[in-house]
């Protein structure tokens, strides 16, 4: 056996078209997997699944919008009309806003919550039933280093992370008795337009690396191997447990004395 394999399964991924959704994404099919990448674009989908076509794995696209419950019932049917099922539901998909506390607004706040946290609610909702009827699906949320920690001008998607690490926790404790594991990856600093806000600032990008205990930022691709681990085999006893991906800056605080 295989534990790596996940030859002959069906991978639903938020967030897909780009970013570390698209890495984690590409790894899943590279092991084995049938991914169905969704997003809101239609355009950027398309081209995320040609990428992947190309090198060699099956995919397919289901666009929807995570802010709207229906959509999202209908995609998750969409695509068990088309496949038969899902074996690994991963809720990638999330909204990061930069903001003073004092010039934060409950538009924010509620965007914020409703794309990080209710739509990964929802989904796992919607395949759940599925998974239970089959005996064992995977359900991986991705949360953030600051799913444990906090962090200034971030108050709703700091929130929202300690949210899905508690909702993680709450389904694995509710659907282990049906062989579903909920687990959770949290990233710490990647390369991607969500970190722009910090790397197009070469001073706050060089503090953060020099807070990172291994020396660099992540790339997106560092993800993968996570991914596949949480949603096969591998990972057969571990369920609620978020796994911290992130150079270490969640466990060790590290920096540069030239920084100092």
């Amino acid at each position: 056996m295989k534990i790596f394999s996940l030859e002959g399964q069906v991978a639903l991924v938020t967030g897909a078209s780009r970013g570390l959704g698209f890495a984690m994404a590409s790894a899943l099919s590279s092991a084995g997997a049938t991914v169905v990448l969704c997003a809101r674009s239609r355009a950027n989908l398309e081209a995320a699944e040609a990428s992947i076509r190309k090198a060699g794995g099956n995919v397919d696209i289901e666009p929807f919008d995570l802010t709207d419950q229906t959509a999202i019932g209908n995609g998750v049917r969409n695509v068990l009309a088309r496949h038969g099922r899902i074996d690994v539901l991963l809720n990638n998909a999330g909204i990061c806003e930069w903001s003073d506390f004092e010039q934060s607004t409950l538009e924010m706040w509620h965007r914020t919550m409703q794309i990080n946290v209710t739509a990964a609610y929802l989904l796992a909702q919607a395949v759940s039933g599925p998974m239970i009827e089959r005996g064992r699906g995977r359900i991986i949320n991705v949360g953030s280093y600051v799913s444990v920690l906090g962090r200034e001008k971030l108050q709703a998607y700091v929130a929202s992370k300690h949210a899905l690490a508690g909702l993680t926790k709450s389904l694995g404790a509710e659907l282990g008795r049906h062989g579903i594991l909920c687990n959770g990856i949290c990233p710490g600093y990647f390369m991607t337009d969500m970190a722009e806000p910090v790397t197009s600032n070469p001073q706050m990008k060089e503090i953060v690396r020099s807070h990172i205990s291994v020396g660099r930022w992540g790339r997106p691709e560092e993800l993968g191997g996570a991914a596949v681990f949480l949603a096969s085999e591998a990972s057969s006893y571990m369920n609620g447990h978020m796994l911290m991906v992130d150079g270490g800056v969640s466990e060790i605080l590290s920096f540069s004395m030239s920084v100092v």
